[in-house]
């Protein structure tokens, strides 16, 4: 308890890197490491000092939740769940806002997804600046024009600020010819034919990846769907990792934080030797083949003098 937040931060930080190699299995697309990007909430102990901390978001039914809940959005490799960099805020904090400080953990050679929540045009704006490519859902409200059809269904558009559309609008009203405005992304349009029909309509993506003979629409829509591997590895922590625990243990703001990464770097080191154990095997078996209940098992046999004390 003694140590605060940051000594077990930094750990974290400097020990949680990408794992997968060249031959890792579902890793790689087109060169580029695939990641995403998503969250999770933990119920905190009822204390003044973590409701102030972390509030208290409502719930299904419109109530205050019993509990305060601290936000984990986390940026993992899909081809082995390895949670690389990871931001803690409030419960009551979007992971939208939360988000934004994961962006210096993008970089060239990433491919990075995300789910429709995440998606406003700043952010993506800020995400395509660090050099990472990117592939998100776009929500139903946003609307694109066709600019270009591609001979594999998909299409070019452009993303445009508000205001950028304002100006098209106006100048289209006034018979002005307008420069290009916005960003260019390409669009897949697609609906999954074995479930009923969304409400919201097709399934839309935008990446960076404009190139339809380097990387096609079917390909980017089937490593769309990893982003849900990467949601069951943030849900190891919250109903695998903790046991039959509901709550943090700490009782404070500094204290939560600090148990959170520590529960981040433990979920990393699993992972890890999840990792090098069906490299073991064979090259071309995932870790993501292995189950990762059973490797905690294994490692709680294994580690003695496990601490008696709560923080």
């Amino acid at each position: 308890a003694r140590l605060g937040e940051e000594p077990v931060r930094e750990l974290y930080r400097r020990v949680a890197v990408p794992l997968a190699g060249a031959g890792t299995p579902d890793a790689w697309l087109a060169g580029r490491r695939v990641m995403a990007i998503d969250g999770v909430q933990l119920d905190v102990p009822d204390t003044v000092e973590n409701e102030e901390a972390f509030g208290r978001a409502n719930s299904h039914v419109s109530l205050a939740d019993p509990f305060p809940k601290a936000r984990i959005v986390g940026l993992g490799e899909c081809g082995t769940h390895a949670i690389v960099d990871a931001v803690i805020g409030a419960g009551t904090s979007g992971e939208r806002e939360i988000a934004r400080g994961l962006l210096a953990g993008f970089a060239p050679g990433m491919l990075v997804i995300a789910d429709r929540g995440f998606f406003s045009r700043e952010l993506w704006r800020e995400a395509a600046d660090t050099g990472a490519d990117l592939l998100w859902r776009l929500p139903s409200t946003v609307k694109l024009p066709v600019d270009q059809q591609l001979p594999d269904g998909s299409y070019l558009s452009r993303l445009m600020t508000n205001v950028e559309q304002q100006r098209v609008r106006r100048d289209l009203a006034r018979g002005v010819e307008t420069p290009a405005q916005g960003i260019v992304v390409r669009v897949v349009e697609y609906e999954i034919t074995n479930r009923d029909a969304d409400p919201a309509g097709p399934i839309r993506l935008i990446t960076t990846v404009v190139d339809s003979e380097q990387v096609s629409a079917v390909e980017l829509a089937a490593t769309y769907h990893q982003r849900w591997e990467f949601e069951s590895s943030l849900a190891e922590i919250e109903t695998r990792q903790r046991g039959r625990a509901r709550l943090l243990r700490s009782q404070s703001p500094q204290m939560v934080r600090q148990e959170i990464w520590g529960l981040l770097t433990t979920h990393y080191a699993i992972r890890e030797l999840m990792h090098h154990a069906a490299a073991d095997i064979a090259e071309d078996i995932g870790s993501l083949r292995l189950s990762f209940i059973r490797s905690l098992r294994v490692v709680r046999r294994s580690v003695t003098g496990q601490a008696g004390f709560s923080p």
